[in-house]
């Protein structure tokens, strides 16, 4: 069994990425192949089949594997909250949260189990590919370190390190991390590939030169600029869109970008639709008057959000949107701040406390200590779908007889109000679905291409591997790998 490890010089220098393409390229080869990161830090994240949860990118990487999703392949998640503290995930199950005074200790003490998630997974497949996070130039978090350096020596696995050409300084990137780190963790790290690079390679020849020359470690390639990566799933940031014209004849989609945003993911299909225009709204800019749906995305940190959304004035816009006959829509803890009232008095997500919703569902939400993590199927909008639910808490009320899904398995989901113009719901991914996106859009007026959004996403994971297969050396990468040095 063989495993590889790639690290960043930074972070949002691809890595995330460069797994997915390597798991692709690894599985067309016919290689079985799994990914594995010890540590994410998102509140982005996926729910597997054995009913545990996972960072985003890990799921996507699993589907580039071709494989299902497991809790081993994200033992370690930290789901940012409100109070400057993390919602712990281990293994797929909350743990509890990890705060600024606990969190280089917290993390040590998992190392164990990190391990012990990799074992199973290098017990199942040819090659793990495991991603990195941050970087280890950061060498103020070694201590304690499970998600760079501390795992790649405990776990015995080569490194390769990835600069980013494109945000410039890549060559004292890559040799300023060879500078700081200690020898040992130097030793493990194998070779480097330049990312993101945009025009002629010849240009980049002597640069790439140097870096050998002065690492000491080999290059496995130069990657261009990969513009497939555009049509995969959002992760771990939101683009904030300002001052964007709107094409005549194209239906506003508006949503508020909260500052605890989760699984915005969720709104990624309706990108592919070209009679529509999605907004995401920054702070400080209001929802625009003719958005023809808003829709409140989810939240982990659902009373800090709909206290921003207040501070922010959003509340008045969509209050003044529901008055104009608008449509809204709410997922998850969306779906939560359009009822009548929001409490936390175990304080799950931040300090205990309460407050009044937005008032446009009969509905209220008592958040509690028992997370609902499952894959669903059903049908909403007289359209069959599937998707997963990821929320903590109950909600309950009036509102609740008119449902916005029925499931599979007989139980009822969300809330639609009398009019039809207010809808909620705990279900995430329900977009990627053709015909209830299609239903949607046409409540709204707007005509849907019909677009498979699981067949895009499939065919930019190919296109990316095709590309790493030209520019990288992957069969340098599996001799490394299966634990050969360069």
């Amino acid at each position: 069994m063989a495993a590889l490890m790639l690290q960043g010089t930074g972070s949002d220098v691809g890595k995330s990425v460069l797994v997915a393409g390597l798991c692709r390229a690894l599985a067309n080869r016919g290689i079985t192949v799994l990914p594995f990161k010890p540590q994410n830090m998102s509140n982005n994240a996926a729910v597997t089949t054995d009913g545990g949860e996972i960072g985003r990118a890990q799921a996507l990487q699993a589907l580039a594997a071709r494989a299902e999703l497991h809790t081993d392949m994200n033992p370690v998640l930290l789901k940012p909250q409100a109070d400057h503290t993390s919602q712990l995930i281990v293994q797929g199950k909350v743990r509890g949260t990890l705060g600024s005074g606990n969190f280089r200790e917290g993390r040590r003490s998992l190392l164990p189990e990190v391990l012990e998630s990799y074992q199973r997974l290098r017990a199942r497949c040819d090659i793990v590919v495991v991603e990195g996070a941050g970087s280890p130039a950061e060498i103020n978090l070694r201590g304690g370190d499970i998600a760079n350096m501390g795992f790649a020596r405990a776990a015995d696995v080569p490194v390769v390190l990835v600069g980013d050409i494109d945000r410039g300084g890549v060559i004292a990137a890559v040799v300023g991390t060879r500078a700081v780190l200690d020898p040992e963790d130097a030793d493990m790290i194998r070779g480097f590939i330049i990312n993101k690079f945009r025009g002629d390679p010849a240009l980049f020849k002597d640069g790439y030169a140097a870096i050998e020359e002065r690492s000491l470690w080999r290059g496995y390639g130069l990657v261009p600029w990969l513009s497939a990566a555009a049509r995969l799933p959002s992760e771990d940031a939101v683009v904030l869109e300002k001052g964007r014209h709107i094409p005549a004849g194209r239906t506003l989609i508006a949503c508020p970008i909260l500052p605890r945003i989760a699984n915005f993911d969720d709104l990624d299909p309706l990108k592919l639709e070209p009679d529509v225009e999605l907004v995401m709204i920054p702070p400080g800019t209001p929802i625009p008057a003719e958005a023809a749906l808003i829709i409140l995305p989810g939240s982990k940190a659902t009373l800090a959000d709909m206290a921003a959304i207040r501070a922010q004035g959003w509340d008045i816009d969509i209050l003044a949107h529901h008055r104009r006959g608008g449509a809204i829509l709410g997922i998850c803890g969306g779906y939560q701040m359009l009822g009548k009232r929001i409490a936390d008095p175990l304080g799950i997500e931040g300090p205990p406390g309460e407050s009044a919703g937005l008032g446009l569902l009969d509905i209220e939400t008592e958040l509690s200590g028992d997370k609902a993590l499952r894959q669903v199927e059903g049908q909403a909008l007289d359209e069959q779908f599937g998707g997963y639910e990821m929320h903590m808490g109950r909600t309950y009320g009036p509102a609740t007889q008119n449902p916005f899904a029925h499931f599979a398995d007989g139980r009822c989901d969300g809330a639609v109000s009398a009019d039809g113009s207010i809808m909620g719901t705990y279900c995430h991914g329900l977009f990627a679905s053709t015909d209830l996106r299609r239903a949607l859009l046409e409540k709204m007026g707007a005509q849907s291409q019909g677009h498979d959004h699981v067949a895009s996403v499939d065919a930019a994971l190919d296109d990316i591997a095709e590309a790493l297969e030209r520019h990288l050396d992957i069969d340098g990468l599996i001799a490394l790998a299966r634990g050969g040095r360069p």
